[in-house]
């Protein structure tokens, strides 16, 4: 029999008071307590496993050591395992033992366990209709800016698309260029992070397609200029920053001979790009705008935000389909709409009924 094999502590597991004792009936102050319990019940459970041929099981006991090894360290004084700070065990660690490639994120004060999808649908205007053309499943530890390298690649082969309209999360130098390579011109509905603390600009200087500072917003040329360790350098006359109405807002530092100017080339893209979200937020944000509509019709008329299986291959497959159908309504909803316009309307004159 099995049962003899188990601990008096494993024993006690099977009780039926034993679950509401231990989760239900638990205090936040016992929470580590109860937790490096149920550590050690798993390693009791592990070690039974690994010595009884007939409950050898090698999903259960797989299981059973990457949980243990995820959330414990053994504690050879006490001789038993003791649970981890919460920022030793890894965003990867095994959230379920149904589902072992879900992934555990904190995003601002939502935290959340399972996948994260990534989708790109049609949006020009002169489009009768609008179909999602490119969906991904990713474990939700992978980053917008993950997401967007990784697709854009994809989405010119498959559409030969020349814009991209995107969210603030999306936005990094590395997705700049990934999209510079494949032809695509991004447009962000807003940026992510802090506005830079000077009130001057980088924009303000004229800066050449090579990154070199040919102007200050002054008018001032430099007296030499280059690029040095990912940063544009350029040095100015004394005289001409002394008397300057921007040098308390530049970014120039004065030096014994000259001023010189330090100014990061990501700092410098980054400029760029939050003048050109200020001047195009209205069109961005509009050509964007019909994607969270999308999202929420996946969500609400296909139950995206809870799918009946799990596992990454089959919540691939499933979401693929919910994909596929949306299209199809989509489709079907146009097909519907165009055929009414198309419908014959009765024509004859009126006639007058008579009757006895």
């Amino acid at each position: 029999m099995l049962e003899n094999l188990l601990t008096p502590n494993l024993k006690e597991v099977l009780k039926p008071e034993f679950k509401t004792e231990v989760i239900y009936k638990a205090k936040p102050s016992e929470s580590e307590s109860k937790l490096e319990m149920l550590l050690n019940l798993c390693l009791e459970i592990k070690n039974i496993i690994e010595k009884a041929e007939e409950t050898k099981d090698p999903d259960i006991l797989r299981i059973l050591e990457r949980f243990i090894s995820e959330q414990s360290v053994f504690d050879e004084q006490k001789n038993k395992l003791k649970a981890k700070d919460n920022k030793d065990i890894p965003s990867d660690s095994l959230q379920s033992a149904y589902d072992e490639d879900a992934t555990y994120r904190k995003k601002g004060d939502k935290a959340q366990s399972g996948y994260t999808l990534n989708i790109a649908e049609t949006c020009s205007k002169e489009n009768p209709v609008q179909f999602i053309t490119d969906y991904k499943v990713a474990q939700n530890i992978k980053s917008d800016v993950e997401l967007g390298k990784d697709r854009i690649p994809i989405i010119k082969e498959n559409t030969d698309c020349k814009h991209l309209y995107m969210d603030g999360g999306y936005y990094s130098p590395e997705v700049i260029e990934k999209a510079k390579e494949n032809g695509i011109e991004l447009h962000f509905t807003n940026l992510n992070g802090k506005r830079p603390q000077k009130n001057l600009s980088v924009t303000q200087f004229e800066i050449n397609e090579t990154g070199i500072i040919t102007k200050c917003p002054g008018g001032i040329a430099p007296t030499h200029a280059g690029i040095t360790k990912s940063q544009t350098v350029a040095h100015f006359p004394l005289n001409a920053c002394d008397t300057c109405k921007h040098r308390k807002d530049c970014y120039c530092k004065r030096q014994k001979k000259d001023y010189v100017v330090r100014i990061n080339l990501k700092a410098i893209e980054s400029s760029k790009q939050r003048q050109k979200v200020e001047q195009e937020q209205k069109e961005n944000t509009s050509m964007r705008a019909a994607i969270e509509g999308t999202n929420s019709a996946l969500k609400r008329g296909h139950e995206l935000d809870k799918l009946k299986v799990r596992g990454f291959i089959k919540c691939n497959i499933v979401v693929g389909f919910k994909v596929l159908a949306h299209n199809f309504k989509r489709f079907a909803n146009y097909m519907i709409e165009q055929s009414k316009k198309l419908t014959p309307q009765a024509r004859g004159i009126s006639l007058p009924i008579l009757s006895q």
